[in-house]
């Protein structure tokens, strides 16, 4: 089931932050009270080989996530604990430290299993016995609204340049009600939703 339009589920689950210190973390309420806009990451597993480059590069564009008023969380199925371990490991130990912004810690998969993103079946060795998610990723705005959403294999890392596009583009719709046009960026031209505003914009394209 798509998320895409609608309120992102409220559901309170378990987070740990920089320091090590867990607390319970409610999505849609946190872009609501903040007034900031989420960008909520799900990988497969802690101590494996895409998440810590994935985790590492979220973590290289937190300005450029901070000048668009985003908040960035991470989210697995691992435990706190896990976590805790993973954030005090070295970066050239296949490791975390470093990452400031708060993961997720759903082991109960209470919120994996909302948004159904759970694999059932083992994608390697290292996870036989647990039900793992994929690399879903969902761009909720200040009104908690999921505008939008998209679920990767395990093998395939993420852009994360093209969720800052698409922060600039929703932003863009937010501000000026114009809509925007394939392969948008900032400061290209956008176009008013009309049949004589496409029209505009293909003569000019």
């Amino acid at each position: 089931m798509s998320f895409v339009g609608k309120k992102f589920p409220s559901i309170s689950v378990n987070a740990m932050d920089e320091m090590g210190d867990t607390f319970q973390l409610d999505i849609f309420k946190k872009a609501i009270e903040s007034k900031k806009k989420v960008l909520l990451f799900w990988y497969p597993k802690d101590f494996t080989f895409v998440c810590p480059t994935e985790i590492h590069a979220f973590q290289a564009a937190a300005v450029e996530f901070e000048k668009r008023n985003t908040l960035v969380i991470g989210a697995s199925c691992d435990t706190a604990e896990v976590h805790f371990a993973w954030l005090n490991t070295v970066k050239d130990n296949g490791g975390i430290e470093g990452v400031k912004f708060p993961l997720l810690a759903d082991s109960t998969r209470v919120l994996a299993q909302e948004l159904d993103i759970l694999d059932f079946d083992m994608f390697d060795e290292s996870s036989e016995g647990d039900n793992v998610t994929y690399r879903a990723t969902y761009l909720i705005d200040e009104d908690g609204k999921v505008f939008h959403e998209s679920i990767n294999d395990m093998p395939v890392g993420r852009n994360v340049a093209e969720y800052i596009r698409l922060i600039d583009a929703y932003t863009h719709v937010q501000k000026h009600g114009e809509v925007c046009p394939a392969n948008w960026e900032e400061g290209k031209l956008a176009m008013a939703a009309t049949s004589t505003g496409v029209a505009s914009y293909l003569s000019q394209n």
